[in-house]
């Protein structure tokens, strides 16, 4: 469990990423959301407030995929995931989100893949 402070500099964090960020419809807003065992992707137009598409290790195209596999492949999957949802639906170019979570590990592999895949951001 974390603790208040690393709660606190998470909020922190997270205040200050999303307030710099805005997404379209022409150019959503990829936000990345982790768990000790998942991870969640949703494209977001900020406009609208509609989410364009959604991706996670829960949904049932990945996890055939990512059975037996570690956390970062599977973060692996879910961003070449959302990356053919959202192409496939003409969208091509994404601002990325990472909230409260470092640009590191998992969220750097999910970015990577999605990038890999023909997102631009």
């Amino acid at each position: 469990m974390a603790t208040k402070k690393t709660l606190k500099i998470r909020s922190r964090r997270q205040k200050r990423v999303r307030g710099k960020i805005r997404g379209t419809e022409e150019k959503p807003r990829l936000s990345v959301f982790r768990t000790d065992r998942h991870i969640y992707v949703q494209a977001i137009n900020d406009r609208d407030a509609t989410t364009l598409a959604t991706a996670s290790t829960l949904c049932k195209e990945a996890v055939g995929q990512i059975k037996g596999k570690k956390k970062v492949d599977a973060a692996q999957e879910v961003g070449k995931l959302i990356a053919q949802r959202l192409l496939a639906k003409g969208v091509d170019e994404v601002v990325f989100d990472r909230g409260r979570f470092l640009y590191h590990g998992r969220v750097k592999a999910l970015a990577e893949a999605a990038r890999d895949k023909g997102l631009k951001f």
